[in-house]
C-alpha cells in the first residue's frame, strides 16, 4: 500500500493519511521512551510486536463489543484505524498498586487494590501528564459528564476483558492506560478506544515469578524489552512459541 501524506509522528507511532476519508493508518516504530522522553533506544522489532499485539486486544474487544478504532492491519508494522478525535485524556486503569501510586501513596508494589481505580491524566508531555480529577474534567471542558460515565464504563469493560485474557496465559495485568476517541455520525456522538493496547501502555507480571513483561524492564534496566514483549505474544499465541525475537537495543543520546 502506498504511504499518504504523514499527519503525526509520536514517540512510539507514526500516523498518515488513510486510503479512505475518515481512515488513517498507524505506523509502528522501534523506538522505545520512558520518563517522559528522557530515557531513549531503538529497539528491534518492538513496533512489530506492538502492532500485533494492539491488533490482538483490539479485535478481541470489538468481537465482545467494545468499540476501538481498529479497523485492520495491513502489514508487519501498520494498521488501518477509524479517525477519531482524541479526548485530551490519558485513561489509566489500576489493580495493583505499582509505579507513580506507589510513590504517591506509599504502597508496595504489587499490593491488590480494594477494587480497580480509575485515574486520569491531562495528555500534554510538556507538563508531564499531569494527574487530574472529574472536577478539572468539567472545568475546562474536555469531557462532559456523560463522556465521564462512558469513558468510565468503557475504561471498566477493557479492564475485565484484559484481566481475563492475561490470566488466562498465566499473567497479572497490573495496570494499564487507554485513550479515548470521539466519532461521529451525523450529529451523533460515540466514544471508543483509541490509540493501542500493548505492553507500552500496561503493566504485566508473570503470576508465578513477579517477572516484569512490559516497558518496565526498559525503564528500570531488567533485561531486554524484546524478549519480553515475545513472551506476551507467544503466550497469546500471536507469534509461534518456537519464534526467536531480535533482542539488541540500540540507544540514542
Amino acid at each position: 500500500m502506498a504511504r499518504r501524506k504523514k499527519i503525526y509522528e509520536g514517540k512510539a507511532k507514526i500516523l498518515y493519511e488513510g486510503p479512505e476519508p475518515g481512515t488513517i493508518v498507524q505506523y509502528f516504530k522501534d523506538d522505545a521512551t520512558a520518563f517522559n522522553a528522557e530515557k531513549k533506544a531503538v529497539i528491534d522489532g518492538k513496533g512489530v510486536l506492538n502492532n500485533r499485539l494492539s491488533e490482538y486486544f483490539m479485535t478481541g474487544l470489538n468481537q465482545i463489543g467494545v468499540p476501538t478504532h481498529f479497523i485492520k492491519r495491513l502489514n508487519m508494522r501498520e494498521q488501518l484505524v477509524r479517525q477519531v478525535e482524541i479526548v485530551p485524556l490519558e485513561v489509566i486503569v489500576r489493580n495493583y498498586a505499582a509505579g507513580t501510586m506507589s510513590k504517591r501513596l506509599g504502597l508496595e508494589e504489587g499490593t491488590q487494590l480494594p477494587r480497580p481505580i480509575v485515574e486520569y491524566s491531562y495528555k500534554d508531555d510538556s507538563l508531564g501528564d499531569p494527574l487530574v480529577s472529574e472536577e478539572h474534567i468539567a472545568a475546562f471542558g474536555w469531557a462532559s459528564q456523560q463522556d465521564m460515565d462512558d469513558i468510565l464504563s468503557l475504561a471498566l469493560r477493557v479492564n475485565d476483558f484484559m484481566s481475563g485474557v492475561m490470566y488466562g496465559v498465566g499473567i497479572k495485568l497490573i495496570d494499564f492506560k487507554i485513550e479515548i476517541g470521539r466519532v461521529y455520525d451525523g450529529d451523533f456522538q460515540r466514544l471508543i478506544v483509541a490509540d493501542e493496547i500493548s505492553p507500552d501502555s500496561c503493566r504485566l507480571w508473570d503470576i508465578e515469578t513477579g517477572q516484569k513483561l512490559d516497558k518496565d524492564v526498559f525503564r528500570r534496566d531488567l533485561g531486554s524489552l524484546t524478549d519480553a514483549y515475545t513472551e506476551v505474544a507467544k503466550r497469546l499465541g500471536v507469534m509461534p512459541k518456537n519464534s526467536t525475537p531480535i533482542t539488541k537495543p540500540t540507544l540514542i543520546n
